[in-house]
């Protein structure tokens, strides 16, 4: 198996922005996935200051992996709809020029119907961001944990062909209540990205729960088997949202990857 490509959600840290560049090189990422909502705004950046952004990456042996633009509403709600495409494609031109190809974001829930207004609404502005991401050199990546694999993938194929993939996240499925496994068989062909996030059911108050990686629910050995089989060869991004101490465990999940 070759060297797995790891990531860290730079956000997931909790430092400033260099200062998170620079730890996560230190514990031994290859990339970092940066939040183009919170932590890098397109509007606040000149190409001045996207080649000092580019300049403190290669300074440290970083690439970007992915952006990610964890918007309040998915693509399936109407309620300022518009401001949030426009908002998505300019993240999409702005992972470009940071020479990144992924944006990652919740697309919202897939309907059962494909005869109702929100199925409708999805296919029109997810068919108009994905020719946008043609034209720009960087698309948008669904991630996993609101509906199973098999239903992701009924909307991904009624699509255009490459207007959307998926930003596979293992954690997310499991404390939504879907299987992993499962999951992975669908959309297998369709990934772009990996988020390493582990998690497990607890059955006795009916929800799930993110864990420290490796210490929950997801195989990720025969995650990344399945993923290999599919012809993945993208990163590896650890999230740890709920971390007591954020540098320690997203280190010793790239330890963790690392050892696979």
């Amino acid at each position: 198996m070759p060297q797995l490509r790891v990531g860290i959600q730079l956000a997931n840290l909790r430092l400033p922005f260099k200062k998170a560049l620079l730890t996560a090189a230190k514990l031994g990422a290859d990339a970092v996935e940066i939040d183009a909502r919170f932590q890098l705004k397109p509007s606040e950046y000149t190409r001045t200051g996207i080649r000092q952004i580019r300049k403190t990456l290669d300074d440290n042996n970083l690439k970007i992996c992915a952006l990610g633009f964890p918007t309040r509403r998915g693509y399936d709600n109407l309620q300022d709809l518009d401001r949030r495409v426009e908002a998505t494609k300019e993240v999409m031109q702005f992972a470009y020029d940071l020479g990144c190809s992924v944006v990652v974001n919740q697309i919202g829930r897939v309907p059962e119907s494909e005869d109702s207004p929100q199925w409708q609404t999805l296919m029109e502005v997810l068919t108009d961001l994905g020719r946008h991401g043609q034209r720009v050199g960087a698309s948008l990546a669904a991630e996993t944990g609101t509906e199973d694999g098999a239903d992701l993938v009924r909307l991904i194929d009624a699509l255009p062909l490459g207007a959307l993939s998926v930003a596979f996240d293992p954690g997310n499925l499991i404390i939504n209540g879907f299987s992993a496994h499962e999951a992975i068989g669908s959309v297998g062909p369709h990934v772009a990205h990996v988020h390493a996030k582990d998690a497990v059911r607890d059955l006795a108050q009916g929800r799930g729960l993110e864990t420290p990686l490796g210490r929950g629910s997801v195989d990720f050995v025969e995650l990344i088997g399945a993923l290999e089989e599919h012809g993945y060869r993208g990163y590896f991004t650890v999230e740890r949202e709920h971390a007591a101490d954020p540098v320690t465990e997203i280190g010793h999940a790239v330890q963790y990857l690392r050892s696979l």
